[in-house]
């Protein structure tokens, strides 16, 4: 089996749930960081959607103007082939999100 890191990037995501990742085969998220690009502060939602349900990683994640969060901080996700993390923010064009993760196959 071969492991091959990679990164994944989605700037200024808005009110509505965006694909950062979809899946492709075997894939363990091992960062996740979002940050809020304005003026003012936000919240912030990471969801990871599968075939049989739709959980929410964090859900309304308060971050201050200018700031950013490591959602992962040390965990990992693992992703079935399909899966996809999205991410949404409180205001229009707030969110930059950056995602590293590794495939396995």
């Amino acid at each position: 089996m071969a492991n091959t890191f990679q990164r994944a990037v989605n700037a200024n995501i808005g009110t509505s749930l965006e694909e950062v990742l979809e899946a492709t085969t075997k894939t363990v998220v091992i960062g996740l960081t979002l940050a809020n690009v304005t003026g003012a502060s936000i919240t912030a939602s990471v969801q990871l959607a599968t075939s049989g349900e739709d959980p929410y990683i964090i859900k309304n994640i308060p971050i201050p103007s200018g700031s950013s969060v490591e959602i992962m901080a040390g965990n990992k996700i693992v992703m079935d082939n399909g899966d996809i993390i999205n991410v949404s923010g409180s205001a229009a064009t707030s969110v930059d999100a950056t995602m590293s993760y590794m495939e396995i196959s």
